[in-house]
């Protein structure tokens, strides 16, 4: 399938008609990378730096979480429910379309893939994303360690157990725990393209974010708030634990994201235009 067949498919289909084809959710996952691509630096600074500290919440809700159970409802359901509120801070921020660094491992590289975007672009867009995201994720992780023991909300011990959770692995697990993530998060992406309703796509968010959270995936920008909440309440978790598990979970979400998301759909998808095309006759 040539770019110019896919461009006319966004231009052509009438907007919620059907059930999406895959080469029209390629054509809008390439728009709306070229368009996040030509963004100004601050807008992406700035909303990456929103999506940091609104993905916060999840962490916050999990120490609360398990404050309050504690051991009094065993480790299968305790688990069960911790994950569905690390999926709240994915829903706040994907629902208010804040910038993510895993949902742009995969978009993002669509248009370079696609011959209409450049490395720089796409290295300029990840960095930008990346470090406001980090940012975010770093002032919400020192505030809500001093806030949530003091408000008495949480304790200090629960940021220990849920970044030992997370980061107590060796360097090669990790990192491919991350792979595995990056891969459910550029997934993420594909198919809230294909949702058309707003009920589905909350639904979408929860459901993968959820098993993130409940496998332990490293996720490297909900894994920085978790970690290093955990290294400055905790000496279960040392700084250079953090600095590891940054490193390996974000390299691990670009590889998964670009590799097993981008690279695969966008070459089936491409691959398989013209018999797509004998399928719609």
């Amino acid at each position: 399938m040539a770019k110019e067949e896919l461009d006319q498919r966004i231009e052509t289909e009438p907007p919620g008609e059907g059930q999406k084809s895959k080469q029209e959710i390629l054509a809008q996952e390439i728009q709306e990378g070229l368009e996040e691509l030509e963004r100004p630096a601050d807008g992406l600074f700035l909303s990456g730096v929103s999506a940091g500290l609104d993905i916060g919440f999840g962490p916050l809700f999990m120490a609360v979480l398990l404050t309050l159970v504690g051991g009094t409802w065993g480790e299968p359901l305790t688990r069960i429910v911790v994950a569905n509120a690390y999926a709240l801070g994915f829903i706040f921020v994907i629902g208010g379309r804040s910038e993510l660094f895993t949902e742009h491992t995969a978009r993002a590289s669509l248009p370079l893939l696609d011959g209409r975007a450049s490395l720089g672009e796409l290295a300029r867009l990840w960095a930008l994303v990346y470090g406001g995201n980090i940012l975010g994720g770093s002032v919400f992780a020192v505030s809500m360690v001093y806030f949530a023991p003091a408000y008495g909300i949480a304790e200090s011990a629960a940021f220990g157990e849920i970044a030992a959770n997370v980061a107590g692995h060796g360097p090669w697990l990790l990192l491919a725990g991350g792979v595995v993530a990056g891969w459910l998060m550029g997934l993420l992406s594909w198919l809230l393209t294909a949702a058309k309703e707003s009920i589905s796509r909350i639904a979408v968010v929860w459901l993968v974010t959820t098993s993130i959270g409940l496998a332990h995936l490293p996720h490297s920008i909900a894994g920085n708030v978790e970690v290093l909440a955990g290294a400055l309440a905790s000496p279960r978790i040392s700084l250079a634990q953090y600095v590891g598990f940054l490193a390996l979970a974000t390299v691990g979400n670009a590889i998964g994201g670009s590799v097993f998301v981008a690279l695969l759909k966008y070459g089936h998808v491409v691959r398989g235009g013209e018999e797509s095309e004998s399928e719609t006759e």
